[in-house]
Parts: structure tokens; C-alpha cells; sequence
């Protein structure tokens, strides 16, 4: 029975990936590297922060790549302060969740300060009293720790819970944590996103197949009920 929704927040709760590519790629210029979208999506999507600067820009130093990172960051915050929108189909599908009390977390890799930025400025920080950051943890995604830690706070075993996520590296977290996992195809195609071990792929959560698998998800009793 389905009593848990966990949430990635960049690509899942929104859709900031074209501003988080226009980000870096306006940083990286400044150190001499152009990247395009499939290098982007390749080897950025879902990922720290301080993996990618490490990958990319070795010849930094931890500390000037943690003040990159930081720089990086407020530059998107700064960028996202208007035009920021939740992905289609979300505000219903959280509003058919709390008519069914079913517990909710965000699970993400994004910096405590972007979470928070996302979260006020999409009006969600009331919905979501539990915010896991891989950041804070000895290992972020796509290690399935962030998600154990959401399933241990939360108190619901695997079997019990859903995963929202737009990257591969999301994907192989929450598959990895044994939770049922739904792409969103926002940021990469679903022929990837199903090669990582997606259950479905929808291009957002207005999606019908979405209604008609989390109405299957319910009790007889509540999957009967009214519908999203």
C-alpha cells in the first residue's frame, strides 16, 4: 500500500534545467570551457556539485572550487527569481496526496540554499517538512543513502513509498533504495530514463498513465475514491 511520495526538487518539483545550463555555461566560459546540452546531460544532471568542478577543473583547489560552486549557485538563484513554476499537474497531485495523508519529503542533491530558494519561492515549504540534502550526507546521489535516510525519517519501508526524479543518477538512487521510481522526462528522453530502472516515464504529473498507476497504488477502498 502507498503511503509515502518523495520528490527530487531541480527537473521534478520544476523545471530549472535550462537555467541551471545556462548557469554553467556562463561560469565555465570563464575558465576557457564551452559545454552544449549533451555534455551537459551527460555529466552534470544530478550530480554534486563538488564532483562535477572536481571532474571538470581539477586544477582547483577544494577551497576555490567550493567558492566556484557557491558562485555557480547564487548566479541560478539570481537568474530564477522570476518566471520559477511548478511542473504541470503538481499542485493537483499534492492536493489528491494530502486528501489521502500520505506522507511527502524532497530528496535532493541541490545546495541547502537553492532548496530553500525553490521551495519559498514555489510556495512549497509548509508541504514539505522534510528535506533531505545530499550535501549533508556522507554520500549524495546516485547513492541510495539520501533515499534511506527519507525512508528512515519518514518511518515507511520501500515497498510503501514512490520516487519522483528527472535524472539517471536520481533514478539509479532511488532503484537502488528499492523504491518504485517515476521518471520525469524534463530533462533527459525516456528511453534513458527507463534503461536506469524507471517503473514509468511521464512528461510531467498531469500525466494519465501517472493517475490511473498511483489510483492502483491505494487500498481498494481509496483507489475508488474521487480521482486526482
Amino acid at each position: 500500500m502507498l503511503t509515502a511520495l518523495l520528490f527530487d526538487l531541480d527537473g521534478t518539483l520544476a523545471d530549472t534545467d535550462p537555467i541551471h545550463f545556462q548557469t554553467w555555461q556562463a561560469v565555465l566560459q570563464e575558465y576557457g570551457l564551452e559545454i552544449d546540452r549533451p555534455f551537459y546531460q551527460a555529466n552534470f544532471s544530478g550530480r554534486l556539485n563538488a564532483a562535477i568542478i572536481q571532474d571538470l577543473l581539477p586544477q582547483l583547489s577544494p577551497a576555490a572550487g567550493e567558492a566556484l560552486g557557491l558562485y555557480k549557485e547564487a548566479e541560478f538563484r539570481q537568474r530564477s527569481t522570476t518566471g520559477l513554476q511548478r511542473l504541470a499537474g503538481l499542485t493537483k497531485l499534492l492536493t489528491w496526496a494530502n486528501n489521502r495523508a500520505l506522507q511527502q519529503a524532497v530528496v535532493t542533491n541541490a545546495p541547502i540554499a537553492n532548496a530553500e530558494f525553490m521551495l519559498q519561492v514555489l510556495g512549497l515549504v509548509e508541504q514539505f517538512p522534510i528535506v533531505i540534502l545530499g550535501e549533508e550526507l556522507e554520500r549524495g546521489k546516485p547513492d541510495p543513502l539520501p533515499y534511506q535516510v527519507a525512508l528512515d525519517q519518514l518511518g515507511v519501508p520501500a515497498t510503501a513509498a514512490l520516487a519522483f526524479e528527472d535524472s539517471p543518477s536520481g533514478i539509479r538512487a532511488a532503484v537502488g533504495a528499492g523504491i518504485t521510481t517515476i521518471g520525469m522526462a524534463t530533462t533527459h528522453s525516456a528511453q534513458e530514463l527507463y534503461a536506469v530502472g524507471a517503473s514509468l516515464v511521464v512528461p510531467d504529473f498531469a500525466d494519465p498513465q501517472l493517475i490511473e498507476l498511483l489510483e492502483r497504488s491505494l487500498q481498494p477502498s481509496l483507489a475508488t475514491s474521487a480521482a486526482l
